[in-house]
């Protein structure tokens, strides 16, 4: 019988003692049981590494890795890829969950459609873990065109096959690593394919980038002319699309809901 493939999943933690062994066990909760599951410390103050070292004591597939000083997001995801040694690398933050046959449903789906790029949708909650009634709901495939317009994979679900397209890092830019990610995953892969069940459950923070609409712009910028390397005539073309694209989201948002 063929050895299923191993999935590394990275995880980055700050200051994460209040939500990670939720987040751990719902990796290790998972159908599809080959996996790696790579914890970034981020320098923090708490006793996060605590935490994860119980569980790395108990369950030889999770490993701990601690930043002697606190780099970001984007920099400890980075440190995760490149000691990942699975044929799929995907993210889980420490604050959010995956439905138990995520994993499963996604190697499967990759496999049998020979795709490089998957993600899924997504439900929310809130800090204190209440469900929210909403869902962000994936494509169903997904271009490299349509995805500079705006940033369409959650990250908690998006998983590449490292094996064929090569290992993405995160762009070292200080926010929106993940879109720049996924940008530069989907140009190489051709195409992402989008599973419409949710698998996965975000926590809506209160501290979130997206409740600032002005500096999520500014950061959006960013991404066209240092991960794209878009001149600013054409990066401002393309901002000029993603508002457009905000507006077309909200539209469909308000039919479906009148409906």
């Amino acid at each position: 019988m063929k050895q299923a493939s191993l999935v590394s999943v990275i995880m980055p933690a700050y200051n994460a003692a209040s939500f990670i062994a939720e987040s751990i066990r719902s990796v290790q909760g998972q159908t599809y049981n080959n996996w790696e599951l790579l914890v970034i410390d981020d320098a923090s103050t708490d006793n996060t590494s605590l935490i994860v070292q119980s569980f790395s004591k108990a369950d030889d597939r999770i490993k701990l890795h601690t930043l002697p000083t606190n780099q970001g997001a984007g920099f400890a995801r980075n440190i995760g890829i490149k000691a990942a040694t699975g044929s799929f690398i995907c993210f889980l933050d420490a604050d959010d969950l995956w439905k138990p046959f995520k994993l499963e449903t996604q190697i499967h789906l990759m496999q049998q459609e020979q795709v490089e790029v998957c993600y899924s949708s997504y439900e929310l909650i809130n800090e204190e873990g209440k469900r929210l009634n909403r869902q962000i709901k994936a494509l169903r495939e997904l271009s490299f065109s349509k995805l500079k317009k705006a940033n369409y994979i959650g990250n908690l679900t998006g998983i590449y096959n490292a094996e064929k397209i090569g290992k993405i890092y995160c762009p070292l830019i200080r926010k929106r690593q993940d879109w720049g990610l996924w940008l530069l995953a989907v140009e190489k892969a051709g195409v992402a394919v989008g599973i419409e069940v949710p698998l996965a459950v975000y926590r809506e923070r209160r501290n979130s980038i997206s409740g600032n609409k002005f500096e999520m712009l500014k950061y959006n910028y960013r991404v066209y002319r240092k991960v794209l390397g878009y001149t600013p005539q054409k990066s401002l073309f393309w901002m000029v699309l993603f508002l457009w694209e905000q507006l077309s989201v909200k539209r469909r948002q308000r039919t479906a809901l009148n409906k």
